[in-house]
């Protein structure tokens, strides 16, 4: 009889053991049962929080654990929204925020951007992946298409992050990372079609955005500006799919999207730290292509 070979990868095995004495009366005086195997542990993942955005509010929880946390947001309004989170420091609260944003002028040290699911298409989702310490947050949406930006219309809603004591998940492990600096993004390796997780990292003097568009065929990223600062009054050359809102130099953070063969650019639109332009006015964008 030839002898038989197995091989693989035992994942898992139970053993059953009997061990049978007779007693004077011929029954088994017991039965142990031995089970062995191996156990994995399981996976920590990011706390996963849904945000949803109308014409003009946030529904989102009013407060979350600390931790690695994955905000996904829905947008329902007509318009583009984005889900920018800012962080209120030196005990400042949502009243201090409230009427800050109703002055003038730069914004305080004391309210950090640190990122924040960016704009996605009327009736698509977004997402992005932080870790966030306990304290006073907000949620805003900076998004302004003419007349007036849009938490002026209701869209700011407070946000406390309390203490939690679960064990902290590992950061989700990227694709590709795409670095911010002054002005422009630079990519670790080219995007492949499919679903991707783009860590992204500023390293720059000032807060940087990373919003992600799809070109439509034939079209560039100038042709989605140029149609974004006009009139709007025919189909737009490109599809917001999201990315991630400002950040502060030296913060990084995720986001996972669906690319597919294509055309696609990232653009900033955070406002210059000298002259109050977007940034993109400065060369803040880039073009590439998925295959």
């Amino acid at each position: 009889m030839a002898p038989v070979t197995i091989v693989g990868m035992i994942l898992g095995s139970v053993a059953v053991v009997t061990l049978s004495a007779r007693n004077s009366g011929g029954t088994p005086t017991h039965e142990k049962i031995v089970t062995t195997g191996v156990v994995s542990k399981p996976v920590l993942k990011a706390r996963v929080v849904n945000v949803t955005g109308k014409d003009f509010k946030f529904d989102a929880p009013d407060q979350i654990p600390a931790g690695l946390t994955e905000f996904r947001f829905l947008n329902k309004g007509p318009s583009i929204h984005h889900m920018q989170i800012l962080k209120l420091t030196n005990g400042k609260t949502f009243a201090d925020l409230s009427a800050m944003l109703k002055r003038q002028g730069p914004p305080p040290k004391w309210m950090k951007e640190v990122g924040g699911p960016n704009a996605p298409a009327p009736g698509t989702e977004s997402n992005a992946t932080l870790m966030l310490a306990p304290g006073n947050y907000a949620i805003i949406c900076f998004v302004d298409l003419g007349g007036a930006p849009h938490f002026t219309k209701g869209m700011l809603k407070p946000l406390r992050v309390v203490a939690s004591t679960d064990a902290v998940a590992p950061n989700p492990t990227p694709d590709v990372t795409a670095t911010l600096f002054d002005y422009n993004f630079r990519l670790s390796s080219p995007i492949l079609a499919g679903t991707r997780t783009i860590k992204v990292e500023n390293t720059a003097n000032q807060p940087h955005e990373l919003e992600l568009v799809q070109l439509a065929p034939g079209k560039s990223v100038n042709d989605f500006l140029a149609w974004e600062g006009g009139s709007r009054n025919t189909p737009p050359p490109a599809k917001p799919i999201g990315g991630v809102a400002g950040i502060e130099r030296g913060m990084s953070e995720s986001f996972t999207a669906n690319f597919t063969a294509g055309n696609y650019a990232f653009i900033c639109f955070v406002p210059d730290a000298k002259d109050g332009k977007p940034h993109f006015t400065h060369g803040m964008t880039k073009q590439f292509a998925v295959k």
